[in-house]
């Protein structure tokens, strides 16, 4: 429920409270009223009866209840002559001059000096006083409660509808009221919803709304949290400003340095290359030396190169937008890993139709290159690397799986990071920059895809997706087998691929492309 709407309700609830014990208290003591004021005409009925009461032997009945037509008796007022506990007679007065016998109820007896409420059946309910005669008789007379019901009733339809009236009318006040007060709550709400939408999660400086100046009136509760939520985006972005020119300095010397090493590392391996084909004779330590020289200028020449590429990603530079098969990538790709790793099985399932997505060539093969590489580099040797490539409505998807020993859970969370490692340790004996899938993470997300990662013991899967060129063929068609088939051989959907020769055939799997359960390696 909205608050305007429980302020509303609130209110409402509040009056009809008020107004109801408001109308009964009124009628409470509006009853009271009435009762005492027909009370005091009782006993001056009674009053005058006694004046008037006749002798207690009359020659007839009929001056029994004479008392009735003294002058003064209003109508139906009612009369009893009781005798040593018995009612001799008992009549109402109908017109001057006229009683009429009515049946008394034998708690007429009872009535004394103070005024009771009897009830006389059809007649409905008396208010009746007793009185001695000078012969001992007692005279009882009632006047009827009808007036004062009747009164009562009038006004508790009047109170109710009274009520009703002022309910309505709050209910109608309230609503243009609260929702007028309550309408910069939801200015100030739109604003944080605007701000909620901006993507701050990219690092890039960005201009954040404002709370309108109408609603930063610091006279109101209101305005001053919307002066506060004012200075806290100021903070925000001044925060999110000194950030992204933090950033963009560090992206620009990264830039320069790597652009600036390249030169020098390419004259160390020169020089360590025409020193190794000198023809001068070197010694087994030298030689090795050389060796050392050479690899690790070119392990650094990568890790500049990686360090490059991923500033210029960060940069926002636009990559090539070209229809790219990813077919042909993924083959050649696992082609160069059987020529690095042949002690590894490789397989691959290719769909029929062509895998069509809009990007760069050289970098979305460099996302299948790294992926194997991080397969191969992680694993034991006769590891099976399965990659598929799967096409459905909108989509190519590329799942890169094996059965190695999987990733730390962890691990997980930060694979994708740059420089991250499984074991907290600073080496890369296995020849990996630590940059490899965190440049496969970039690279795909500036081709608008995403790449996830599931691991367990025994099964690790890479799955990257991404928008397809045209749409694809939906998912079930296509594919074959699952059989594996020799190199150089058509018609299987998967097959081991040596160095140098593509030609895997279809192997689309119908379902769509959920990815199996597993995961990734860490960086390498």
């Amino acid at each position: 429920m909205s608050l305007e709407t429980k302020l509303v309700v609130s209110s409402i609830a509040l009056l009809a409270v008020v107004s109801a014990v408001i109308a009964t208290a009124t009628t409470l003591f509006f009853n009271a009223f009435l009762t005492d004021r027909l009370d005091l005409q009782v006993h001056a009925a009674a009053h005058r009866s006694t004046r008037t009461a006749g002798p207690s032997n009359p020659p007839s009945e009929a001056g029994e209840v004479a008392f009735l037509l003294t002058p003064g008796q209003a109508m139906e007022t009612f009369g009893a002559r009781v005798r040593q506990g018995v009612i001799r007679r008992a009549a109402v007065l109908t017109d001057p001059g006229t009683v009429r016998d009515v049946p008394a109820p034998p708690a007429v007896t009872g009535v004394t000096g103070e005024p009771v409420t009897v009830g006389l059946g059809p007649l409905g309910d008396y208010r009746m006083v007793g009185a001695l005669t000078r012969d001992g008789d007692m005279l009882v007379v009632g006047l009827p409660l009808t007036g004062v019901r009747t009164t009562l009733t009038r006004l508790v339809v009047v109170e109710a509808a009274v009520t009703l009236a002022g309910v309505a009318l709050m209910a109608i006040a309230c609503t243009l009221l609260v929702r007028r007060a309550v309408r910069p709550l939801g200015r100030l709400a739109a604003t944080a919803a605007r701000v909620s939408e901006l993507p701050l999660a990219t690092g890039d400086a960005v201009r954040l709304a404002r709370v309108p100046e109408v609603d930063t009136d610091p006279r109101t509760e209101v305005g001053q949290v919307g002066g506060a939520l004012n200075r806290m985006l100021g903070h925000v972005e001044t925060a999110f400003a000194v950030r992204h020119e933090s950033e963009t300095r560090l992206r620009q010397f990264i830039a320069d340095a790597s652009h600036e090493l390249r030169t020098p590392l390419a004259s160390i391996v020169g020089y360590a290359q025409l020193t190794e084909r000198s023809g001068e004779p070197h010694g087994p330590q030298t030689a090795h030396a050389l060796g050392r020289i050479r690899s690790e200028a070119g392990r650094m020449t990568t890790l500049v190169a990686d360090l490059l590429l991923l500033a210029r990603l960060d940069a926002g530079r636009p990559l090539d937008r070209l229809a790219v098969d990813l077919s042909p990538v993924v083959v050649n790709a696992i082609s160069d890993a059987y020529a690095a790793a042949p002690s590894h099985r490789w397989l691959v399932s290719l769909p029929d139709q062509p895998a069509l997505v809009v990007g760069d060539t050289d970098r979305l093969h460099q996302v299948m290159t790294n992926l194997l590489a991080n397969a191969r580099t992680h694993t034991p040797p006769g590891t099976t690397v399965t990659t598929t490539v799967l096409l459905s409505p909108g989509r190519v998807s590329v799942r890169v799986a094996d059965d190695g020993p999987g990733i730390p859970a962890h691990v997980l969370p930060r694979v994708f990071g740059r420089f991250a490692r499984g074991d907290g340790s600073r080496s890369r004996l296995a020849g990996g920059s630590g940059l490899g899938l965190a440049i496969v993470s970039a690279v795909v997300a500036a081709h608008d895809g995403r790449v996830e990662v599931a691991s367990v013991p025994g099964n690790t899967v890479f799955t990257l997706r991404l928008p397809a060129a045209r749409e694809q063929v939906s998912p079930g068609q296509g594919g074959g087998s699952g059989e594996q088939v020799p190199p150089g051989q058509g018609g299987g959907s998967r097959e081991q691929v040596p160095p140098g020769e593509g030609g895997a055939s279809s192997g689309h799997e119908p379902g769509g492309d959920q990815g199996e359960p597993g995961g990734g390696h860490e960086a390498g």
